[in-house]
């Protein structure tokens, strides 16, 4: 039912930002939770950030005071604004829409980061 797109990846260098966005659509997204994760090549995907649908919001230790999450639930998209990019940021970063239990999970096809000088 919903259909999941990241955008706004791209080529960065070390100490750099860049602001990837999800957009949702096909239902509201008021009632779900949200995740950003990414996957390092050679590496299982992992979490980065969350929020749920009360805006509750928790980060790894790993982008703790470099990166914020947001969500605009009228705009059905989700945000996560990265600053300060290391190269092990480097990865395809992935959008997860998920209702509590696992009965809805619905995930984009990514975007990639890449940090490099």
């Amino acid at each position: 039912q919903v259909q999941v797109v990241e955008s706004g990846g791209g080529l960065v260098q070390p100490g750099g930002s860049l602001t990837l966005s999800c957009s949702a659509s096909g239902s509201s997204i008021n009632g779900y939770d949200m995740r950003w994760y990414r996957q390092a090549p050679g590496k299982p995907r992992e979490w980065v950030a969350s929020i749920t649908s009360g805006f509750n919001i928790a980060y790894t230790d790993a982008v703790k005071g470099r990166f914020t999450i947001s969500r605009d639930n009228a705009k059905s998209t989700m945000s996560l604004q990265m600053n300060r990019l290391k190269p092990e940021d480097t990865g395809v970063y992935y959008c997860n829409i998920f209702s509590l239990g696992g009965a809805r999970d619905y995930w984009g096809q990514g975007t990639q980061v890449t940090v490099s000088s």
